[in-house]
């Protein structure tokens, strides 16, 4: 019975998840139509923050129950598995047209706070200080994004524009709601099944666990990939990325000092692989092609592999 009711929340939890995505993107598109404001920054901002929320909801909320030393392998795995496997599946199923700014300044920007990460966390633990300065850095970015904005750099196509602006607004809403619940059902269902079978902890870890924080961005990507806004569907991964490591880590730093394990020192360093990886396969006129896809997920299974070794 516990299994067929499991099995039931997990059918619940996906449909929430594909609907979710879909208002999400039809939401957050016609805002940026309507606005006036490029799809790029929407997905670097609104999508990327509202898709991390389960991040930052884990990671903020340990930090404050005195439980910090999840915070770096939360937002380092979630980061390499929305590169490899979210941005690889997503273009697997279709070609991704990458902007201009995107390979030239937010995909190195991520590099640049992933190695800011590593370089902040080699003596152990990410302090008081450290929080500060990742938190100067997000503000930093916040202020390039908005000047961005400001510029209108990218184009904004006309998606749904004659609908009314609290209507794309509500879209948003609901769909950002029903992603992040749906991702918590989702997790919780799967992980009962996979210790009904009896599946060992770490393996639910480093498979529902990593990759359930980081559904809303696969469902969000992988929709707004399929539905031609690929603004969205890359700058959901970017932004999610950055947000993680500048707010997610540099937050949970100024509420607590977040212990950085040595163990985590190759994972961060195959973070910043991924995100090269990411940077080498769209400069390939632009775009993030089907071989490119594969490449990410190949990538990722050979991670995935040499970590249960």
């Amino acid at each position: 019975m516990e299994m067929l009711i499991s099995l039931l929340f997990l059918v619940v939890g996906f449909v929430m998840l594909v609907k979710g995505a879909d208002w999400f993107v039809d939401g957050s598109a016609g805002l940026a139509s309507r606005l006036g404001i490029p799809q790029l920054v929407i997905g670097l901002t609104i999508v990327a923050m509202g898709t991390s929320a389960p991040e930052a909801a884990v990671s903020i909320t340990a930090a404050l129950k005195g439980s910090a030393d999840i915070t770096i392998g939360n937002v380092v795995g979630s980061n390499i598995i929305n590169v490899l496997v979210i941005l690889g599946l997503a273009a697997t199923l279709t070609t991704i047209a990458v902007a201009k700014s995107t390979i030239t300044r937010e995909i190195p920007f991520m590099i640049f706070a992933t190695l800011l990460l590593l370089a902040l966390g080699l003596d152990g633990t990410i302090s008081l200080l450290d929080g500060v300065i990742l938190w100067a850095f997000f503000l930093l970015y916040l202020f390039y994004l908005f000047r961005m904005a400001r510029a209108g750099n990218g184009e904004s196509e006309e998606i749904k524009a004659d609908r009314p602006l609290w209507q794309m607004g509500l879209w948003t809403v609901v769909g950002l709601v029903c992603i992040v619940a749906g991702s918590n059902v989702t997790v919780n269902a799967a992980s009962n099944i996979a210790r009904i079978l009896g599946l060992s902890e770490r393996l639910i870890g480093l498979t529902i666990v990593a990759l359930g924080t980081s559904l809303p961005e696969l469902f969000t990507s992988v929709s707004a990939a399929r539905r031609g806004n690929a603004d969205i569907a890359i700058g959901n991964i970017v932004g999610s990325n950055i947000f993680n490591i500048l707010f997610v880590v540099g937050t949970s730093a100024l509420v607590t000092p977040v212990p950085f394990a040595h163990a985590f020192l190759s994972d961060t360093i195959i973070a910043v692989v991924a995100a090269v990886l990411l940077l080498l396969c769209c400069q390939h006129h632009s775009r993030l092609s089907h071989r490119s896809g594969l490449t990410l997920l190949t990538s990722y299974v050979t991670y995935f592999v040499l970590v249960l070794l």
